[in-house]
């Protein structure tokens, strides 16, 4: 017999037990309906004359590894602010001063701190965007001459540091403005 003053056991299941499957299998259906919904495809340019972001990534034939050291530290510094004559991660970088930096502690190479000076050097002149591979530096201009060098990444993409006010970032080569002030491109890890 018990005790009148004392609480019996419940029997049935507590609420949150019954509930606690049902509430799982519902979270479960949620994330997977999450993680299936369609992606907006990336924006795409009509007038574009390239198909390099369908490329595949190519390396320099000699020195794959020592582009895979340059595009690694290159996308590394992306979100350094810019600076005017800016050449490390700290003091923030200008465009030469980003790739000289890269190329200095990625390639073991002192590299001018002038997009003119760098256009200038020695190595492969590549005259098609097509025919880009990772690590080569790509210049731009206009009738005044070189006025902006960046790193080659692959795919259609390029790390830079493009102006005042802004940090180093990851650009569509193929893009309307860069298409239409590309120089040339420069292999120096041939």
């Amino acid at each position: 017999m018990m005790c009148p003053d004392v609480d019996a056991p419940s029997l049935s299941p507590a609420p949150w037990r019954t509930a606690r499957p049902w509430l799982l299998g519902t979270a479960i259906l949620l994330l997977a309906a999450c993680s299936s919904s369609p992606r907006r495809p990336e924006p795409t340019y009509k007038d574009s004359r390239s198909g390099l972001a369908n490329l595949p990534a190519r390396a320099p034939a000699g020195n794959a590894g020592t582009a895979n050291d340059v595009l690694f530290r290159a996308i590394a510094l992306v979100g350094t602010p810019y600076r005017w004559g800016g050449n490390t991660p700290d003091g923030g970088f200008d465009c030469s001063g980003l790739v000289d930096y890269i190329y200095r502690n990625a390639a073991g190479l002192m590299l001018p701190h002038s997009s003119r000076e760098m256009a200038q050097l020695n190595g492969q002149q590549v005259r098609q965007m097509t025919d880009l591979v990772s690590g080569d530096l790509v210049f731009f201009g206009g009738t005044g001459g070189i006025s902006h060098v960046g790193v080659y990444v692959g795919k259609g993409r390029f790390v830079h540091a493009p102006n005042s006010g802004g940090t180093v970032r990851l650009d569509d080569i193929d893009g309307p403005y860069w298409r239409d002030h590309f120089a040339f491109g420069k292999r120096l890890l041939d």
